[in-house]
């Protein structure tokens, strides 16, 4: 061999130089590659008792007590000499407590799930075969255009009867008598609870808007600018938004005097459906010639509106729900010629899902525990009529469907924690139903006691 390359090899490092295969492990005294293990080296009887036996540990001689002890010492303590432990999750018990709930939801919703075969479903939670609280409702108008209930944050329900607007307190099952609309013909159309609930707001069918104190029993404010009835009235903050007959939307700001602050005629017929978006800066608007307006609050005028969809073949849009864990989500519900559920990305404009209920939509309340939304019916066709049905999200599946009413539902509302739906019927009365809640269990002893309430109470 030239001198040169002799020179070159005694150069290198003993592990630099790798190992023949036709060599034997004698022929060099380095241990071979660091990367490869040399089997030559290993002692395979050991690690074959340490892999089987379960009983006995064996541990190599030369790892004394001490030496143990420094190894835990270094691998429990920081370089500062503070405890600490590795791929541990660091969040607090609360936190670790919030995630298994959303751990557990999720659970939940993929039990309910379809299977990709049409084959099997699973549900975790079923529908109520009864309401767990009937009230009467007389004179209740069965008009499919109104919006006669809200249920505020104060866990008060108002509800409009006849020409008179009732109180009911869900804690102590208390009615009062709030107010009654005088003159021929006249009586509350709309009726709105304040976002904080310290107000009423009712619209009438002569057209008059005002904004009551349910602690005094007093009128504070009587707001003007409609012509005909007002059919729909929506919050946002300080701002009240109504709708009316006279196809036009007005926005009051209620902190300053009797004057709109924004007059907006964009619908050809009755406005009948008005929804504030949780963040309060979109408001979709809905009309007897089907039409779904959607107007950002910054820049709301007649003809600078965000979009607008006509996709309800010709029926009157009343039931809009905006989605409680999507707020670029719009639900929205056709009337007796059109009877689908729409699903609205108004973030891209499109429309995601319809499902066709061959029922008219009368309206939507979404689940806030879980991925469902609930929809309230009027006249259908096939005998399919009068009903409440739960749908999962997003695949729009339905859950079941509920009939206990004799006539129409005409309007839906929930309580503020959203357990409990309170749906309004053309039979005058309403009907309380704990659908929303988490799963309940069989023959428990609350089951016991709702069947023991299931009896009728007069509202007034």
């Amino acid at each position: 061999m030239d001198q040169s390359k002799k020179r070159a090899v005694q150069l290198q490092p003993d592990w630099y130089s790798p190992r023949r295969l036709h060599d034997s492990p004698t022929q060099y005294e380095f241990p071979g590659d660091r990367f490869i293990p040399n089997r030559s080296l290993m002692n395979l009887d050991q690690a074959h008792c340490l892999l089987t036996n379960k009983v006995k540990e064996v541990h190599k001689p030369n790892f004394g007590k001490g030496y143990r002890a420094m190894l835990r010492e270094s691998l429990t303590l920081d370089s500062e000499g503070r405890p600490f432990r590795m791929l541990v999750f660091r969040g607090s018990p609360k936190s670790r407590r919030k995630w298994n709930y959303v751990i557990d939801d999720m659970r939940r919703d993929a039990d309910a799930e379809v299977l990709s075969n049409g084959t099997k479903q699973h549900e975790s939670r079923r529908l109520p075969t009864k309401e767990v609280k009937v009230l009467d409702a007389p004179k209740i108008k069965d008009d499919f255009y109104v919006n006669l209930m809200d249920w505020g944050r104060n866990n008060v329900l108002a509800v409009a009867l006849g020409s008179a607007l009732y109180l009911w307190n869900a804690e102590n099952q208390e009615v009062k008598k709030l107010l009654e609309v005088q003159g021929d013909n006249d009586y509350p159309t709309s009726v709105a609870w304040s976002e904080k609930a310290t107000t009423l707001a009712i619209g009438c069918m002569k057209s008059k808007l005002q904004i009551w104190d349910p602690e005094t029993s007093k009128c504070i404010r009587s707001l003007g600018g409609h012509q005909s009835r007002i059919a729909a009235i929506a919050w946002n903050g300080h701002t009240l938004t109504t709708g009316s007959r006279d196809r036009s939307i007005i926005n009051h700001d209620v902190r300053v005097g009797n004057s709109p602050t924004s007059r907006i005629k964009a619908h050809t017929e009755e406005v009948c459906g008005l929804k504030w978006s949780s963040e309060g800066n979109v408001l979709a608007s809905g009309g007897n010639e089907s039409s779904i307006y959607i107007w950002e609050a910054s820049k709301m005028s007649s003809s600078n509106f965000l979009h607008r969809f006509n996709a309800h073949n010709q029926a009157a849009v009343k039931a809009l729900a905006w989605c409680p864990y999507q707020f670029n989500v719009l639900a929205s519900g056709g009337g007796t010629g059109d009877g689908c559920i729409k699903i609205w990305n108004i973030k891209k404009g499109t429309c995601t899902h319809s499902i066709e209920t061959k029922a008219q939509i009368c309206g939507l309340e979404w689940n806030r525990h879980h991925k469902e939304i609930l929809s309230g019916h009027g006249y259908g066709n096939s005998g399919v009529q009068n009903h409440l049905c739960l749908w999962k999200y997003p695949s729009m599946t339905k859950v079941g469907e509920i009939n206990r009413h004799e006539r129409r539902v005409i309007n839906l509302s929930q309580s503020p924690d959203g357990l409990t739906v309170v749906s309004a019927g053309g039979d005058e009365t309403l009907r309380f139903w704990e659908i929303f809640g988490p799963p309940r269990v069989e023959n428990s002893a609350s089951d016991f006691e709702n069947l023991l309430s299931l009896k009728t109470s007069l509202i007034r």
